[in-house]
Parts: C-alpha cells; sequence; structure tokens
C-alpha cells in the first residue's frame, strides 16, 4: 500500500492523464496539488512510482501516465461513489416512460449507459443460471407422431416432433404431458434426472426427449448483446490511428465480446473492474471493463457493462454501471412478478 505523498503523486498522475490523455510533469503535479515541495521531490516520488511499475514514461525526458498496476491502485482507493440524485431520477423517469417491456429497457438502458460514460456499453438479455421446467403439451399431428411443446421458465419456448411405436390418441398424449408436467414442474435437467418418478417405457423417452432440449439450452452461449457508444470510443485518442480499434472490433463482428470481457466470479454480485492486461485475452489489453450482474440470482440475470480505454473516467463509469444495474434488477423483478401474478391468475377456476 502506498503511503502520504507517494499516493497522492500517483492519484494527481491518473486523474490528470484520464482527463487530457497527456503524459503528466512533476510541475504540474505539484500545481494539481498544491503540495509545498519542490518539482525536484515530486520527480524523486515519480521515479520511486517508475521503479514499482506503477507510472510509465513514453521517453526519458517526457511526463508520466498510469501502468495498468497504477489504474488498478487508483481503482482500488475511490471508495463508494454515488451518481448525483438528480441525474438518478432522471433516469428513472425516462425509464417510467417507457411501456414494461424488456426490450426496450435493455436498449434504452445500453443508450444510456453509453452517453454518460462516452465509451462503448453493453448489455446482455436475463438469463437463467440453468433453465427450469415450467410446461408440457403433447399434441397429435399423425397416429404415430406427435409435436412436444416444452415451456420454460423466462418465456422460452421449444419445439420437437416425437415418434411413437404405436398409435397414441389425443387424451393418452395429454394424460402423460399431465404428469409430466406435475412432476418437474420448477425442475432443472439436474433435478429431473436425480427425481424418482415412476415412468413407462413410453414417458422415459418423453423425458429423455426433455432432458436434450433442455441440456441444449443450457449449453448455449452468451446471445449477442445490445451495444451502442462505438463512435464514442473511436475519438478517442488512443484509437486516432484506427489500428488499437481493430481487435475489438473483431470480437464484435464474431460475437465474442461478451465471453472474452466477462471474468471469473462475476456471480458474487457487485461491478467489477478488468484493467488492460489483467483479461487474459490479449487482444483487449488496451481496454478496461466496468461489469456487473443485474436481474434475479434464482430466476434469471444479465450483464451490464463499459468498454473503454484503459484510460477510463473509471469513477464515473463505476457509479453509473452500479445504479444502472441495480435499477435493471428492479425492473426485472417488476417483470417476473407481473408474470407471475398471470400464473397465478390463469390458474384459478372460472366461477
Amino acid at each position: 500500500m502506498l503511503q502520504g505523498r507517494t499516493a497522492a503523486v500517483l492519484t494527481s498522475i491518473t486523474r490528470q492523464y484520464i482527463s487530457r490523455a497527456v503524459p503528466v510533469s512533476s510541475a504540474s503535479v505539484a500545481g494539481d496539488y498544491g503540495l509545498d515541495v519542490s518539482s525536484a521531490t515530486i520527480r524523486n516520488e515519480m521515479v520511486s512510482l517508475e521503479d514499482g511499475g506503477y507510472i510509465i514514461r513514453p521517453h526519458h525526458a517526457a511526463g508520466s501516465m498510469p501502468s495498468d498496476k497504477g489504474y488498478r491502485y487508483y481503482v482500488d482507493t475511490l471508495g463508494r461513489i454515488e451518481m448525483p440524485t438528480a441525474e438518478r431520477r432522471m433516469i428513472e423517469h425516462i425509464f417510467h416512460q417507457v411501456e414494461g417491456n424488456l426490450e426496450q429497457w435493455l436498449g434504452l438502458a445500453v443508450t444510456l449507459l453509453a452517453q454518460r460514460v462516452h465509451n462503448v456499453a453493453m448489455v446482455t438479455m436475463p438469463k437463467a443460471p440453468a433453465c427450469k421446467f415450467k410446461h408440457l403439451e403433447l399434441v397429435s399431428m399423425q397416429d404415430y407422431m406427435a409435436l412436444m411443446i416444452l415451456v420454460l421458465h423466462g418465456a422460452i419456448l421449444r419445439q420437437q416432433l416425437i415418434s411413437f411405436d404405436q398409435p397414441m390418441p389425443q387424451a393418452e398424449l395429454s394424460g402423460i404431458a399431465d404428469k409430466l408436467a406435475d412432476a418437474y414442474n420448477g425442475l432443472t435437467a439436474s433435478k429431473i434426472r436425480a427425481k424418482k418418478v415412476e415412468l413407462s417405457p413410453l414417458e422415459k423417452k418423453i423425458t429423455d426427449c426433455i432432458l436434450k432440449m433442455m441440456q441444449d439450452e443450457d449449453g448455449k452461449g452468451y446471445e449477442e448483446p445490445y451495444l451502442d457508444g462505438m463512435h464514442y470510443l473511436m475519438n478517442q485518442p488512443e484509437f486516432s490511428s484506427g489500428q488499437k480499434i481493430m481487435g475489438l472490433m473483431g470480437l464484435v463482428e464474431q460475437r465474442k465480446l461478451i465471453e472474452v470481457m466477462l471474468p471469473e466470479g462475476l456471480e458474487g454480485g457487485g461491478v467489477r473492474v478488468v484493467i488492460g492486461s489483467e483479461n487474459p485475452e490479449n487482444s483487449v489489453h488496451d481496454y478496461s471493463v466496468v461489469i456487473s450482474r443485474y436481474g434475479l440470482p434464482e430466476e434469471a440475470f444479465g450483464t451490464i457493462a463499459v468498454v473503454g480505454p484503459t484510460r477510463m473516467p473509471y469513477a464515473r463509469a463505476i457509479s453509473v454501471v452500479d445504479y444502472m444495474a441495480a435499477m435493471m434488477s428492479r425492473l426485472v423483478a417488476e417483470l417476473y412478478g407481473r408474470e407471475s401474478l398471470k400464473a397465478e391468475d390463469n390458474k384459478k377456476p372460472e366461477e
């Protein structure tokens, strides 16, 4: 842990470089903090920081800029940051003007996020950690064939044709569907497999089809995220030549951006910051990501993030991502609550 004046010098260099994108001189540091010491003393502190790997200099006579290690120290010492109350209220007002539609919320969230941090923003659709069985229909198509309609939590619907060795009337198919729906309601594939249910050979065949469809759903990668703000990134001085941004553009085109940027252990909640070379993917070492989960951990969760140069306004990005994740979690909770109430109403017998 850096102490006293050394920490103050690093903080000054980091803040000034984030703001101006030019190497910071010792005189500029002294003026920034109003330290009652000479530029020579500041230079000695800068030499110490350079030796410790916290700052780098483009060449010997130039000023200094933070390294990834320096940015990490800066981020770790920021403390709790919140968006201004007026700005939070304005965003809440904008969201409440939009009908309760998840796709519209996601599109609005990514646009507002990009506008407020002037970097790339991305938001993914909420997805269950493991899909859960909700409903099953078996619809007779021919004597020896039926359409299996599997409904999973999160409004996911999958269909598959299934054939039989003997004619199957609709009444018998409906009875099988009702039995399996009652047995498997709310269960994941692993829990269905572990549950002890007495099944006929035909019911076992249908259960195997259900498990295969659920496993396929669980095995899917991340959907293409909602993305906005690429023009902000391209206007950053670091990417003026266009060469450094090619790796990121390639990930966007290959639909792999979210997989590459997603750090391990994000399920624990809170905002995470991954700085430059901390990401194992070489193509994104010029970037940092500020990222958080949102949603309902037991039902469905998505990801919300900001991607920008390592010279990112971290304090601003962290506060906005933190707030937007909390707000999106509330909206998703309200949406799932309404869906649950509708489901309960549909179960009530008619008067």
